[in-house]
């Protein structure tokens, strides 16, 4: 049987930190779906579909494992749906603990045959966030080594800056 995993999150734009998970996730399960989370109720910078396409463009083309993908519904319901029984989750510090613990105990209860897997994020990108790196770049600072090339000049032509 297939170890899959879902990867949730909002990815507003994705970060260094996420690529991070990401990459080692690969290592851990036989296939990851990046899971684009849509929220009517918050405002995001990128569209659903702009974020899918920079996802798709900063990993890895060729790595039949990887697949992107946008929900609206229940977590598990999506997870339950494409064969998968764990959710992972990065935790960058302490802070993001009690939230994200909140979260698998509802999605535990919701559902008893997911799990949540937490991978802490390499310890260079415990700092950064994509709202961090939103704000920055909205005032014109670099954001430069903290997002894929291809992010970085995306928020730049977001936000009309060109460093």
């Amino acid at each position: 049987m297939k170890k899959i995993a879902v990867y949730p999150g909002s990815f507003d734009p994705i970060t260094n930190g996420h690529i991070d998970i990401i990459t080692r996730a690969l290592r851990m399960f036989d296939e990851l779906i990046v899971l684009v989370a849509y929220n009517p109720v918050k405002t995001s910078l990128f569209t659903v579909e702009e974020r899918m396409a920079l996802i798709r463009d900063v990993l890895i083309r060729d790595e039949q494992r990887l697949h992107v993908d946008c929900s609206a519904g229940l977590l598990v319901d999506y997870v339950r749906s494409r064969g998968a029984n764990v959710i992972l989750r990065g935790l960058r510090a302490v802070s993001d603990f009690e939230y994200e613990f909140q979260m698998a105990l509802i999605n535990r209860r919701l559902n008893r045959d997911v799990e949540t897997v937490f991978l802490m994020t390499g310890y260079q990108w415990f700092y950064t966030s994509s709202n961090l790196i939103k704000e920055a770049a909205s005032l014109g600072g670099s954001v430069k080594g903290l997002v894929p090339d291809a992010v970085l000049a995306q928020l730049q032509a977001k936000y009309n800056h060109q460093k």
